[in-house]
């Protein structure tokens, strides 16, 4: 296995996932392993590293997984009151793949 755990196991459905949205560019799914009560991961279906790798040609697919964001963190802040939406860089980035969270509640023990 590779550092993208993405497109290594979801993608290519080596790992069930809970989908909550998905267009023919877009996944958003609940987290494997969540981190906090309500964790939902949003991915392009196809490889970009990360944010800071997009280039021009990718800005359609951007604003198609933003409008898919939005949608997701409409449907958590109401149901819960609060959503949180981030992505990590660097190695903060687990998984070299571009993908956003979108959370709710405190960290979960682990």
């Amino acid at each position: 296995m590779t550092d993208d755990f993405y497109c290594d196991e979801v993608l290519n459905g080596r790992t069930a996932v809970q989908k909550v949205f998905e267009t023919e560019r877009v996944l958003a799914f609940h987290h494997t392993r969540p981190y906090y009560p309500v964790h939902i991961v949003v991915i392009p279906k196809r490889h970009i590293a990360s944010l800071v790798t997009l280039e021009e040609a990718d800005n359609p697919l951007l604003i198609e997984m933003m409008d898919i964001i939005k949608q997701v963190a409409n449907q958590v802040v109401a149901e819960h009151g609060a959503a949180r939406v981030n992505t990590n860089l660097g190695n903060y980035q687990d998984s070299k793949h571009l993908h956003f969270h979108v959370v709710f509640g405190e960290p979960l023990k682990r």
